[in-house]
């Protein structure tokens, strides 16, 4: 029961300052300023159309959606959703072996 309420914390923001901090000896407050500058750099270039490639962790890439058919189910009716793009993550390789490796399946 314990090790099933383990497992479902959510890191925050704040929790990787933390981590790190403690990790690195580095006060909270330039972890933190850090970290919001990688996540501002990250934002901005997917922003621009750029992707961003973190080697052995994976990359921050933009995809294309395609134009289909929705519903507004409250006035039944059909609308069309233009195509568009979003902001997307794929872990690398290693990344998801390790999380294959480490988290069970109950």
């Amino acid at each position: 029961m314990l090790d099933q309420l383990i497992r479902q914390k959510n890191m925050t923001k704040a929790d990787i300052v933390t981590e790190i901090s403690e990790q690195t000896g580095i006060e909270k407050v330039q972890v933190q300023v850090t970290v919001e500058a990688f996540m501002k750099s990250v934002r901005n270039s997917l922003s621009r159309g750029d992707n961003v490639y973190l080697r052995g962790f994976g990359s921050f890439v933009v995809k294309k959606r395609a134009k289909k058919t929705g519903r507004n189910i409250s006035k039944n009716t059909t609308i069309i959703i233009p195509a568009h793009y979003i902001p997307a993550f794929k872990p690398s390789k290693s990344f998801v072996k390790a999380v294959k490796d480490k988290v069970k399946v109950d």
